[in-house]
């Protein structure tokens, strides 16, 4: 049986992932552990490209390249906790030709728990900076939310 809560979905151009919080994402007080906001951020930046038909497997077997992080800033607002159900919400901002911005925020019951301003870059397998291929550009650019304050300011 599948708990509709559970899955992930665009709503317009955000990417939504519902994440719940188990007890390997805590610490010993039941709140969620810094850097565990991170990893549900990257996942939920990886099943965005699922759902637009794109894997990351794809990207580096058919294109020999994968998205990096080249910067990052997180600000912490409120903890989730243990049992709680977060929404990971990510919003691209920009997609250039090598690389990608956006913003992703980490709320519970409509309540902003921690926001993310992240920059991607693509890179090689073989080694250095790459370029994205146009088809992979095209659907990213698909995502983006249009604002007159784009820049991750990052």
């Amino acid at each position: 049986m599948t708990d509709a809560s559970l899955q992930s979905r665009f709503e317009g151009k955000v990417f939504v992932l519902p994440v719940r919080i188990y007890y390997e994402d805590t610490d010993a007080g039941g709140v969620v552990y810094y850097a565990n906001y991170l990893k549900f951020a990257e996942r939920a930046r990886t099943e965005m490209l699922r759902a637009g038909g794109l894997e990351n497997s794809t990207l580096q077997d058919e294109h020999g390249i994968a998205l990096v992080v080249k910067a990052i800033e997180a600000e912490y607002r409120q903890p989730a906790r243990l049992d709680d159900l977060v929404e990971v919400r990510l919003e691209l901002t920009r997609v250039g030709g090598a690389s990608i911005e956006g913003v992703q925020r980490i709320v519970r019951a409509g309540e902003e728990l921690v926001e993310i301003r992240i920059k991607l870059g693509c890179m090689k397998l073989a080694g250095g900076p790459g370029r994205l291929p146009q088809k992979v550009r095209n659907l990213l650019q698909s995502f983006v939310i249009e604002s007159s304050g784009s820049e991750t300011g990052i």
